[in-house]
């Protein structure tokens, strides 16, 4: 058993198969790469591994705990999310922290201590924070969000196209981040080739096969 698994997962909507049967087993410590065209259900695997989609059938559990309504905010205690939607928040950017930093899971988290040199390693200045979040760069949110789910504590990440937006050298920056940790959990979507380039696994949603082709 895996820090995640994924077992006999489908989903349909509106009359169109999404996921069919799909098995997956992450053992904590692994970086995986998922990859394939838009709308083939990458995304969808996320949103249901948070609680935002349902699926038709099939079983998910972190850690031995089912993903279901009952255990659903315990997964998200664990799980750092970062989406494709960076338009998180209006206001300034240092109000969008100091609302993270008053939710209750966050005001004994020490990795907020590292606020600075978090946004300093991915080239963020401090007078950002006094910038209004929704005129920020696509690129600018998209760091301001890794910075989110970098200071949560959390281990676990499920990225959604998070270095899409950046140029070359920051993205060979955030991916070395996270695979520069051993301890965290990473699952990242993604066409950028840097995330191929290190990925010891990656998963291939393809056309040909919605069960996904396992790459080792």
């Amino acid at each position: 058993m895996g820090i995640l698994d994924i077992r006999n997962l489908s989903v349909s909507y509106d009359g169109k198969t999404i996921l069919s049967d799909f098995d997956l087993s992450v053992s904590k410590g692994e970086k995986i790469l998922i990859k394939g065209r838009s709308g083939i259900g990458k995304s969808t695997l996320f949103r249901i591994i948070m609680g935002f989609s349902v699926h038709n059938s099939g079983e998910i559990s972190l850690d031995g705990i089912p993903v279901d309504s009952e255990h659903i905010w315990d997964i998200r205690r664990r799980v750092a999310y970062v989406s494709q939607d960076t338009d998180i928040a209006e206001g300034k950017v240092s109000d969008l922290l100091d609302e993270v930093f008053s939710f209750k899971a966050n005001k004994d988290n020490p990795a907020i201590e590292d606020l600075e040199s978090i946004m300093d390693e991915l080239s963020l200045s401090s007078g950002l924070l006094n910038k209004q979040y929704m005129k920020l760069s696509g690129g600018e949110k998209q760091r301001i969000a890794l910075v989110l789910a970098l200071i949560s504590g959390k281990d676990i990440f499920l990225l959604d196209e998070v270095t899409a937006e950046l140029d070359a050298d920051l993205k060979h920056k955030v991916v070395e981040m996270f695979f520069d940790n051993s301890q965290w959990t990473v699952l990242s979507i993604s066409h950028d080739r840097e995330w191929e380039d290190k990925a010891l696994k990656v998963i291939d949603f393809s056309e040909e096969a919605n069960n996904g082709n396992i790459r080792h």
